[in-house]
């Protein structure tokens, strides 16, 4: 049993640090439904960090009840005229209101501001990646190092590919590349998928092909991951590593092009997923979040700002998914309205929220499975 001093390391630790990045990304997200709904003239009852009971909250002169609840693993913001916190419709409520209530209400809104506000909480995420990168970034600056090849593993894909020491990397598969960690983010997630490198030797440019190698590898916290190499190493000397500085208009544009690359690298895993080529034990959970938000604590707040914004980034398209329940599938139901001139059915409504809720549970089981599964070994 933990003592004490175990249970304090475990709060400190794990516990603080995921429930403060976890509500910083649930408060940003809410607040974009919330205030393009504000904005759209649709009166809101609640606005929550967590689900459950509430602990602790006030009500505002606009009559929006704002809480804190017991389970900090979401939230969600209450429309006028919401059956619950996943904006189905009441219909029954809806058709006892008079004509000035419905039109206050979520679903009596007109379809481009429903479309809007639950659009504005995935892009709410976006915005925020940009702006904690941005922050960084002006503040950090950038560690960067030429692509150059100073040395070349034995046996590697890369030496049996002819590749030397002093080629110089210029693109992949017609991608430019300008830093070393370019060509690393790009083969680490393409394992035994054939690419071309064009490399620059004695002023000749060669189109080299190659496939990267799957490659079980421990980071600094013992934790096991799965990536692809080549098998090229650079150094001071070649790479000339060095920390690149932006100013404030540079640093947002560089936020923009690292929150794109995540999206990118996302969505090359989820299809790298589903054709085989990475294992499904790499899809984390929240218990795998949390261990990520205290091991980047104890490297300090810029690398857990680091983490938050690439956390930002995954609830921003995991809300996209056009699954019922989610705002992606709000969205999917917004286009067939769109199309057909009048919205589906309650029916059909509430059979596509049954399948799009037992979806995301499954997921979330699944996730969780991985997540003690790699706990206990």
């Amino acid at each position: 049993m933990l003592g004490l001093t175990g249970i304090l390391a475990l709060l400190t630790g794990y516990i603080v640090p995921f429930v403060l990045v976890l509500s910083l990304l649930v408060f940003v997200h809410e607040m974009g439904h919330y205030l393009v709904g504000r904005w759209s003239g649709i009166r809101i009852l609640a606005f929550s960090i967590g689900f459950g009971p509430e602990l602790v909250g006030f009500t505002d002169k606009h009559g929006t009840r704002w809480k804190l609840s017991l389970i900090p693993l979401g939230g969600y913001v209450r429309f006028f005229g919401d059956e619950d916190a996943s904006s189905k419709p009441d219909d029954d409520k809806l058709a006892a209101m008079s004509e000035e209530d419905r039109a206050r209400s979520f679903a009596g809104a007109k379809l481009w501001k429903r479309a809007a506000t639950v659009a504005a909480g995935p892009i709410a995420n976006f915005v925020l990646a940009i702006a904690i990168f941005a922050v960084l970034f002006s503040i950090y600056g950038r560690s960067v190092a030429d692509p150059v090849v100073a040395e070349v593993k034995q046996g590697s894909v890369a030496a049996e590919a002819g590749v030397v020491p002093g080629d110089l990397l210029i693109a992949i598969d017609g991608t430019k590349v300008e830093t070393f960690d370019d060509v690393r983010r790009y083969v680490s997630i393409r394992p035994e998928q054939r690419i071309i490198v064009t490399i620059e030797r004695n002023g000749e440019k060669l189109d080299v092909p190659m496939v990267p190698a799957r490659t079980d590898m421990t980071d600094q916290f013992g934790n096991k991951i799965e990536i692809g190499l080549i098998g090229i190493v650079t150094n001071q000397e070649v790479g000339h590593f060095r920390v690149q500085t932006y100013s404030p208009l540079a640093a947002v544009k560089e936020g923009t092009i690292q929150t794109w690359h995540i999206v990118t690298g996302t969505f090359k895993y989820i299809g790298n997923l589903i054709s085989g080529y990475m294992k499904p034990d790499q899809l984390g959970g929240p218990i795998r979040v949390a261990q990520a938000s205290g091991q980047m604590a104890t490297l300090g707040v810029a690398a857990l700002l680091q983490l938050a914004a690439v956390l930002s980034v995954s609830i921003g398209l995991l809300n996209l998914m056009p699954v019922p329940v989610l705002d992606g599938g709000h969205l999917m139901f917004y286009a067939i309205e769109a199309v057909r001139g009048k919205p589906l059915g309650s029916s059909a409504q509430d059979i596509a929220f049954r399948i799009g809720l037992a979806m995301v549970l499954s997921l979330m089981v699944f996730a969780t499975w991985n997540d003690i599964s790699a706990l206990i070994g």
